[in-house]
């Protein structure tokens, strides 16, 4: 009968410690979360911002796990250029295929497969990123909070983006450019909110 007991309670804890770890869904929320974009030129700058499409976060033990979160590349807005036809313009050329060739490509996505915490709230995140269906590996720095049900993630990566077959005005494919010259490297700033999808019905 002790045994028995003692067996129960052992299988008992064992379901407990089980259900702890068991990995739960975050689901994005579009509306609270953003990406921000920046380029540099010799001349300049320009930057904005793109919208975010879906997105799922796994969380283990109020801990972020992994995820992906995909950008909506037809939602590319500059915020730097106040004329409206110039702003179009620029806008209308990130969207060609000299950039980010929008119509055929036009989700990009970020998948986080390892992360690893520094101290605080402090995390590595490394994964793969893809733009124009090509894709390669990131590791960037990231602030992450899960509390009430609720994940908040910051991070900003450098994109080189050469790699992405965008070598429009690049230094390293085209000589001679001057002051037209546009720097290889872009950064994406990320501003994640998602919560909990048992404890929410829609978040969209």
């Amino acid at each position: 009968m002790k045994t028995f007991k003692k067996l129960s309670g052992i299988v008992a804890l064992v379901t407990i410690i089980a259900v702890q770890a068991m990995a739960t869904d975050y689901e994005l929320n579009k509306s609270k979360s953003m990406v921000k974009w920046n380029g540099k030129k010799v001349s300049g700058e320009h930057y904005g911002t793109i919208g975010l499409k879906e997105g799922t976060l796994e969380v283990t033990d109020n801990k972020l796990k992994s995820g992906v979160v995909h950008m909506d590349m037809s939602s590319i807005v500059c915020e730097d250029i106040t004329n409206e036809s110039t702003n179009q313009r620029l806008v209308g050329h990130l969207k060609s295929d000299d950039f980010f060739s929008v119509e055929k490509h036009p989700v990009s996505k970020l998948e986080i497969k390892d992360v690893k915490h520094k101290s605080g709230n402090q995390y590595t995140l490394t994964g793969d990123l893809t733009i124009k269906d090509i894709t390669h590996p990131v590791t960037f720095d990231a602030t992450v909070d899960v509390k009430d049900k609720q994940l908040t993630a910051k991070g900003k990566m450098e994109v080189d983006r050469t790699l992405y077959d965008i070598k429009f005005r690049s230094g390293r494919f085209f000589s001679g450019l001057g002051d037209n010259l546009i720097y290889d490297t872009f950064t994406l700033d990320f501003d994640i909110v998602a919560s909990d999808s048992s404890a929410t019905a829609d978040l969209k």
